[in-house]
């Protein structure tokens, strides 16, 4: 690895795994800290088909594992864990305030 920094251009449509190997979907978007700078989620699409009705599911950034056997990321999920977690439609992003946070660490046991 020639850098151990990415541009998020670069991470968004990245795929993601579980730790099986299947598929689970693609990075969307990244949901950065204004204050730290750090990246705290990727938003997960995941569901639909190619795309169309697919929701987007905040996974926090540190359960993220990039595998560079598979070029994408491996999270210990599985497709059923992802379908109960916290999501929403890409045109109703919610504010990530206090209570949204807290409600997706706590479906991760953070």
């Amino acid at each position: 690895m020639a850098s151990d920094v990415i541009s998020s251009e670069r991470v968004e449509g990245t795929n993601v795994y579980n730790v099986s190997g299947d598929k689970l979907g693609s990075i969307d978007d990244l949901m950065i800290d204004k204050l730290s700078g750090q990246v705290r989620y990727a938003a997960l699409e995941f569901g639909g088909f190619l795309g169309i009705g697919a929701d987007r599911y905040p996974v926090p950034w540190s359960m993220l594992k990039y595998d560079t056997a598979l070029d994408g990321y491996v999270v210990p999920l599985d497709k059923a864990q992802l379908e109960g977690a916290p999501r929403y439609a890409n045109d109703a992003v919610p504010d990530y305030d206090d209570t949204y946070r807290s409600n997706v660490d706590k479906y991760y046991g953070l």
